[in-house]
């Protein structure tokens, strides 16, 4: 039976590839993003006939509320969410400031809230419902960006409140935690080091990065009746680095890992 799918940030490089892989599935997407030229041409690309544009911008909750109503009218109620939207600014705790901060814990962390919303009482109504948060695993280390790291490891806490309070009703929540991405959101540090992806391999056991496709492949799952008794779960989607450090560990050791 084909499901209806809400994609937020539904145009960045992450979003357009989970759009797209749920279009490929047979579900309808309502695509949620703030930039209303990219997601009509997102939805000319992908076929208007499975996606619909949804405009609103997450930092407001009534106009998030009502954009979400309006597309469940002509696609019916959302049976998987996808919160992905999400944006960094401040890249240190000297370089971030009080407004900042709030512009960055409001858009990851109240964003998120606001959108699950959305779509919390439809599903709790119909005793059904799939939750698929995008966090990062800024949310479970200091990788710097402290404000957005902030934001996504309360998304961790938030997910497990989630899943605690909803399972009565049969919704399932869970956070995809992603690693280093190679998408369009990392081309102002490629403009200031072009091999910022050869230094960073050493930090990542497989010596590799996740494509926006290696993000959707565990959101599939997540969001697939394969997954129908996970629940709270946490899932680092990051080539091992949180796995441990090999560096530190091999100086440790003084042997080589």
């Amino acid at each position: 039976m084909k499901r209806v799918v809400l994609v937020t940030g539904a145009c960045g490089g992450i979003g357009s590839a989970l759009c797209r892989r749920f279009v490929e599935q047979g579900e309808a997407v309502l695509a949620l993003d703030i930039n209303a030229a990219a997601l009509d041409e997102l939805t000319a690309a992908l076929g208007a006939a499975h996606v619909t544009p949804v405009v609103a911008d997450l930092a407001d909750a009534a106009a998030v509320q009502e954009a979400v109503a309006q597309a469940v009218k002509l696609r019916g109620p959302v049976d998987v969410l996808v919160a992905n939207a999400g944006a960094a600014k401040g890249l240190t705790l000297a370089t971030t400031d009080a407004a900042s901060w709030q512009r960055d814990v409001h858009l990851n962390l109240n964003g998120t809230y606001h959108t699950v919303e959305a779509v919390r009482a439809s599903m709790i109504e119909r005793k059904q419902g799939v939750l698929v948060l995008i966090g990062s695993v800024n949310g479970m280390a200091a990788l710097g960006h402290p404000a957005y790291s902030a934001a996504k490891a309360g998304l961790i806490s938030y997910t497990k409140a989630l899943a605690l309070e909803l399972g009565r009703y049969g919704i399932r929540a869970n956070i995809v935690c992603p690693g280093t991405v190679k998408t369009q959101a990392w081309q102002a540090r490629v403009d200031k080091n072009p091999q910022v992806f050869e230094d960073l391999k050493k930090w990542y056991p497989l010596r590799d990065f996740a494509t926006p496709d290696d993000i959707a492949d565990a959101v599939q799952f997540l969001a697939s009746p394969m997954a129908r008794v996970i629940t709270g779960v946490a899932l680092p989607v990051d080539g091992g680095l949180m796995a441990g450090n090999r560096l530190m560990a091999e100086e440790l050791t003084l042997e080589t890992l």
